[in-house]
């Protein structure tokens, strides 16, 4: 070593090229998103994907995602080219959660419009127990387990109808039951 100079430490350097990964995808998610959205305006293909929902006993599992809506959302995503509605569940829990689920609630298709797109979203359900999320920072900020009757303000357009075709009871439900 010459003067004060202190060895390299390799911990720092892993997580600053982690921490500019995830900002560079980040970055890359909004971008693709933006340009997405040109296309969807100018062609207006059909809006087709799937909605993951995730429940552990009275909790359901909300995200938060990178790009686009900061509302907490259900999980979920597109379809690729020739995949079946419960392989685009299976693959999206795991892309975006870590986890892998075989077995999904089929909760059919709901009517949406998003993005200029009208099409369905297909609905699935899956019952966990304490499975470990492993987010995918790139694509999610945050994905966080709340009580069915005490979801934040700031929900996605299709939350509540989801919950409704699964049969939880949210705190809209519960009012307008009263």
């Amino acid at each position: 070593m010459i003067g004060d100079a202190t060895p390299l430490d390799r911990s720092a350097v892993t997580l600053g090229w982690v921490q500019s990964s995830v900002a560079f995808r980040r970055l890359a998610y909004r971008s693709a998103y933006a340009l997405l959205r040109v296309y969807w305006f100018a062609l207006r293909p059909p809006l087709s994907g799937v909605k993951c929902l995730l429940t552990d006993g009275d909790r359901v599992l909300l995200v938060r995602h990178t790009y686009g809506p900061r509302d907490w959302e259900i999980p979920g995503g597109g379809f690729k080219h020739d995949e079946d509605p419960a392989s685009a569940a299976r693959r999206e829990t795991h892309e975006e959660l870590g986890v892998w689920i075989e077995d999904w609630l089929d909760l059919g298709e709901l009517p949406a419009t998003m993005n200029h797109r009208a099409g369905a979203l297909h609905c699935f359900q899956a019952s966990v127990r304490e499975p470990p999320i492993r987010i995918d920072p790139g694509e999610l900020a945050v994905a966080k387990w709340f009580p069915r009757h005490e979801l934040p303000p700031d929900v996605g357009r299709y939350v509540e109808p989801i919950l409704d075709r699964a049969a939880i009871p949210t705190r809209s439900s519960r009012a307008a039951c009263s």
